[in-house]
């Protein structure tokens, strides 16, 4: 049995070995992530709170873990491209606009996720899902119109989530459990150290910290009747005490020096419903919160006397996305589904930058599954981001920067997303839980 258990735990982790190597990149409103789950990707994310997701749904409801008899793992891998450009307009400091615009600042990054859940008895179910809940990889040309404000951008995550279920009774579940997260961030942008100085040659500053910390998931989902489930999930804040430094070129040597910031990642809020049609039908819909407006002016405070500190103002606000999809049971072994989903992102005019030039998004995904054996079940999906035009103005009091030299810019691009997955049920197939009892309302 101690074989067994370590098994479970070494191939949960299988993902987090894997996001050592892997880069992040954003492809949520903001910087969040949310390929956690290639089955649930092919339905635009629809419904992930009610257990579209497979066993990967933990990271919107842990809730879901009951969804599945015996022991069962499940891990993802996607492949993030994002393309976009900001091309500098009228309003850039002159000075500058001659460098041009920013060159792709795209990155294609693979980002794995996963989930195990394991059925103690009749009531209690185990589960853990590891990923990257957020992530940012932006990398401009280093001489560029918009340097001043951005040349690479990083925020690298992992998160472990371990959780307990408890099945009430049958037609009621419920679960919780600890989010354990990692958070590092590197920024830098260009520096001017002295008058005169010339434009295309200027050194970089840069901002570099990292930070455990914790918060918790929690979950309730509901199967009134066969057919149907209603699902809320939740994932708290974390607050990260990030530690690093802040250097800043000099004219005879490097400023800057340690340094520490507070940043605390946004609750979610998920709501899934999903609705069987007929036996091979089914219908899912989606809702998520996001409260990015916790992240205002983020304070980079020195801790060496008279060094020189900086502050991040994000400025977001919340971030709200509506998803609907469906699957259909094409064969026994085939499923094949398909979903849209809008975001309305977190960032706006008022609050974009070079850094991260964020904008509402229409998702449009398509995906199929296919049963191996009775073991295996082999997932795909694809994703295509279509982000709006959004203008950029920084400079003069909008962001953060000692020259106050203006830039302004729009900003194009757009996402493809590929994932694929697979799910593994240990030892003997498992008997299907019985179906909840039908009730009149």
């Amino acid at each position: 049995m101690r074989s067994r258990s370590y098994r479970s735990w070494a191939l949960s982790g299988v993902s987090v070995a894997l996001l050592a190597a892997g880069v992040t990149q954003a492809s949520a409103g903001a910087f969040g992530i949310r390929e956690q789950s290639t089955e649930a990707q092919g339905m635009a994310f629809a419904g992930t709170a009610s257990g579209s997701g497979g066993v990967s749904s933990m990271f919107w409801n842990p809730a879901t873990v009951t969804m599945r008899p015996g022991w069962v793992t499940e891990q993802n891998l996607s492949l993030i491209n994002l393309s976009g450009k900001i091309t500098p307009e009228a309003g850039t400091n002159p000075a500058f606009a001659r460098l041009g615009d920013s060159g792709d600042i795209g990155q294609g990054a693979i980002v794995p996720a996963g989930a195990t859940s394991y059925q103690l008895n009749d009531r209690l179910w185990v589960g853990i899902q590891t990923g990257a809940p957020f992530g940012l990889v932006t990398k401009p040309r280093d001489t560029w119109a918009g340097e001043l404000y951005g040349r690479s951008n990083r925020i690298f995550t992992l998160a472990f989530n371990p959780v307990i279920g408890f099945k009430v009774n049958e037609w009621l579940s419920i679960a919780a459990g600890p989010n354990i997260e990692y958070f590092k961030l590197t920024l830098k942008q260009a520096q001017i150290t002295g008058v005169p100085f010339d434009p295309a040659n200027l050194a970089s500053a840069r901002l570099a910290g990292d930070s455990w910390g914790v918060g918790f998931t929690a979950g309730v989902l509901v199967t009134p009747w066969a057919g149907t489930a209603f699902g809320v999930g939740y994932r708290s804040s974390v607050h990260h005490d990030i530690e690093g430094s802040l250097r800043l070129p000099g004219a005879a040597a490097p400023l800057g020096g340690p340094v520490v910031a507070n940043l605390n990642t946004p609750e979610k809020v998920t709501v899934g419903v999903t609705q069987a049609i007929n036996p091979v039908t089914r219908v899912n819909f989606g809702f998520e919160w996001d409260n990015w407006s916790r992240l205002k002016n983020v304070a980079v405070v020195p801790l060496v006397l008279g060094r020189a500190g900086t502050a991040l103002p994000l400025n977001y606000k919340d971030g709200f996305t509506y998803a609907v999809g469906a699957e259909y049971d094409w064969s026994p072994a085939l499923t094949v589904r398909g979903g849209v989903a809008y975001e309305v992102s977190p960032i706006d005019f008022e609050n974009r930058s070079v850094r991260l030039p964020d904008n509402n998004r229409v998702n449009v995904s398509v995906g199929a599954s296919y049963r191996w054996s009775e073991k295996l079940v082999l997932t795909a999906a694809y994703s295509h981001f279509f982000v709006e035009k959004g203008r950029i103005l920084s400079g003069a009091g909008r962001d953060y920067n000692v020259q106050n030299i203006a830039f302004a810019g729009v900003a194009d691009s757009s996402a493809d997303i590929v994932s694929v997955g697979f799910r593994y049920v240990f030892g003997e197939p498992a008997v299907a839980a019985p179906a909840p009892i039908v009730r009149k309302f």
